[in-house]
């Protein structure tokens, strides 16, 4: 079971290697590894997809599949999210703000 778990897992969560040209100068030939690595350990299958969950929802990537998602929202979700990302939007105004008037006594020196 270890072995077939190890397959699965490195089989589905590992990240998809491509080469690095280490030679050429343009950047946008160089790409990054992608994806989560979960170890499973003692060949316990549902504590590294639990640790896998985890770490999905903490990196965002949870959040960014769901929004590719394309099933029906339904109008109460929709008010629940606007009403996120507006709290969020004046939340960061405000940072804006404030941080604009610190930066303002700064150089003026008060």
């Amino acid at each position: 079971m270890n072995a077939v778990s190890r397959r699965a897992i490195t089989g589905i969560f590992a990240p998809a290697r491509q080469g690095i040209n280490l030679l050429s100068h343009d950047l946008s030939q160089v790409q990054q590894m992608r994806g989560i690595r979960v170890k499973v350990r003692n060949g316990n299958l549902e504590q590294a997809l639990a640790v896998m969950q985890r770490v999905m929802q903490s990196s965002g990537i949870e959040r960014l599949i769901k929004q590719e998602q394309t099933h029906h929202i339904k109008n109460s979700e929709k008010r629940i999210l606007a009403r996120k990302i507006l709290e969020r939007k004046i939340k960061s105004q405000d940072h804006a703000r404030k941080l604009q008037t610190i930066l303002i006594k700064k150089v003026r020196g008060l």
